[in-house]
């Protein structure tokens, strides 16, 4: 009986790793040490970060307008008056968006595709929240799209096919630049950072 007992619990500890290493960035050893971590609190703190997660996927779905996670049809910032329709500030991912607000650098509005193109992956333009985009466009509203993809290979090809892609609709096309070390993850860099990458955007 003791045995049985035991093999549920390596069971159950067996499932919350496997679960816990499918979240980026997350392997073995980090998975372990998290499920132990889990396992230590008091059983409320498992059930308020389960509670939170069910209800983030109940609650938040695509803001209709940027395509960011919103509890509401559209998100605050694209209802906000005071944000300019004219300028759009493309990103890959909505901690992206996050990190740039953090900036107080731009006044305008975003759109997020939810990944870059990466072949490897398995991941085309297709996946991406590109026809959205196009979509925006359409209005005759926005005069400027930033292009803020990471500086990575990936990023790169992204800007560029989106630059192609949107060019015909007359609007300015830039993509941000100084400021941002080649490899770096946008939602890791400093206000004062991407303020400056937004200021030297560079026409493509």
């Amino acid at each position: 009986m003791a045995d049985k007992m035991d093999n549920n619990r390596e069971d159950a500890l067996s499932r919350l790793i496997s679960e816990l290493k499918q979240l980026p960035g997350i392997g073995e050893k980090t998975a372990t040490r998290l499920a132990y971590f889990i396992l230590r609190q008091p059983e409320d703190f498992a059930l308020d970060l389960a509670h939170g997660i069910v209800e983030a996927r109940q609650k938040l779905h695509s803001c209709l307008s940027c395509c960011n996670f919103s509890e509401s049809a559209t998100c605050p910032i694209c209802a906000s008056p005071q944000r300019s329709d004219e300028i759009i500030c493309v990103v890959e991912e909505p901690s992206d968006l996050n990190a740039f607000e953090k900036s107080r650098q731009f006044h305008g509005k975003y759109h997020v595709l939810h990944g870059a193109i990466s072949p490897l992956d398995g991941i085309d333009e297709n996946k991406l929240k590109i026809r959205q985009l196009q979509q925006r466009l359409q209005s005759g509203l926005v005069k400027e799209v930033i292009l803020a993809t990471n500086p990575t290979v990936e990023g790169d090809t992204t800007a560029l096919y989106i630059a192609r892609l949107i060019k015909y609709n007359g609007v300015k096309v830039s993509r941000i630049a100084h400021g941002i070390p080649v490899g770096a993850e946008i939602e890791y860099l400093d206000g004062a950072t991407l303020g400056k990458a937004l200021q030297n955007r560079v026409s493509l």
